[in-house]
């Protein structure tokens, strides 16, 4: 916006400048269609999800959904692979998140300590392993070692912590917690411990969000972990099953062994529409509750320092 003139009763005249008008104009037709390239995808799968899969199939569902039916949820409801898969994937993402900041949350605090001496060191053995790994075998073959084969165990200890979070919370607590608090604390007979829970634990909730997003969706949408070091049925979290369904095409067991339930491909192609649905649904709930968090979680932890 230019500087206006005035006019002859002395009020001032802004003058627009149209380049900055075009600007913003392409900025949002802009938004609008990576928007649009976004959300449609979404959006068919759920009008998929309730249509004939005939007319999926034949292309005639493009924007709402056609001869509406409820049949794939129906077979959700009705099939129990779906439901066990669920309370694992519950479980593994309760427990998984809790344990991780249990280990992330101190682990950053200690690291964040200009009188640990040694934090540099400490530091520079978890960045190393953000760029080197020993591989999938001895990986494996460490976790048979300790007979974590084919357990719940191992989908909720796997990745106890993540470096790239753990940078996040450190710089959080090195740039956000004023030093003269623990200084005051330790005045007031306070521990590191003590200082640690009754302090930097209230004063971080905006960084603990923000890594309990990040670590619930890792452990919701984790299903490589699973597939390689799990091959008990009952102990599948949803993602497998899933994967089931989408890859292998084992819809769900008929009550004599079979596959596909009795129902022919198109039937089968709804329930696929309809897993997709239900198993992203929990998530795209939880969001909008912790979202407030997420920006100034995320900016604190990732631009200071």
């Amino acid at each position: 916006m230019k500087r206006g003139k005035k006019n002859s009763s002395g009020e001032i005249v802004k003058r627009v400048n149209w380049s900055d008008k075009i600007f913003s104009g392409a900025v949002l037709i802009l938004s609008i269609l990576i928007f649009i390239i976004i959300a449609y995808p979404l959006w068919f799968v759920v009008i998929a999800s309730i249509s004939n899969s005939n007319l999926v199939n034949l292309g005639q569902v493009t924007f709402w959904p056609k001869d509406i039916r409820f049949y794939g949820y129906q077979q959700i409801l009705e099939d129990t692979r779906i439901w066990r898969g669920y309370g694992n994937t519950i479980l593994y993402v309760v427990a998984g998140t809790i344990l991780n900041i249990a280990i992330t949350m101190p682990a950053a605090y200690a690291l964040s300590r200009k009188d640990f001496k040694a934090r540099n060191a400490v530091m520079l053995y978890f960045v190393f392993t953000m760029f080197f790994s020993g591989g999938l075998v001895p990986t494996y073959m460490t976790i048979s070692k300790l007979g974590l084969i084919s357990t719940k165990w191992i989908l909720i200890v796997f990745v106890a912590i993540n470096t790239y979070n753990l940078i996040i919370a450190r710089t959080f607590i090195q740039n956000s917690i004023p030093e003269d608090l623990y200084e005051a604390a330790v005045l007031d007979g306070c521990s590191h411990f003590t200082y640690f829970m009754k302090v930097v634990m209230p004063l971080s909730k905006a960084v603990v969000s923000v890594l309990v997003l990040y670590y619930a969706v890792y452990h919701w949408n984790d299903y490589f972990n699973a597939l390689i070091y799990n091959s008990k049925a009952e102990n599948a979290p949803l993602q497998i099953v899933l994967r089931e369904i989408l890859l292998l095409n084992q819809a769900f067991a008929s009550g004599n062994g079979g596959v596909q339930g009795g129902y022919g491909q198109s039937s089968a192609d709804q329930v696929k529409y309809a897993v997709i649905i239900v198993s992203t649904l929990p998530i795209l709930c939880v969001y909008p509750f912790i979202q407030k968090y997420f920006e100034k979680g995320v900016m604190i932890g990732a631009v200071k320092g």
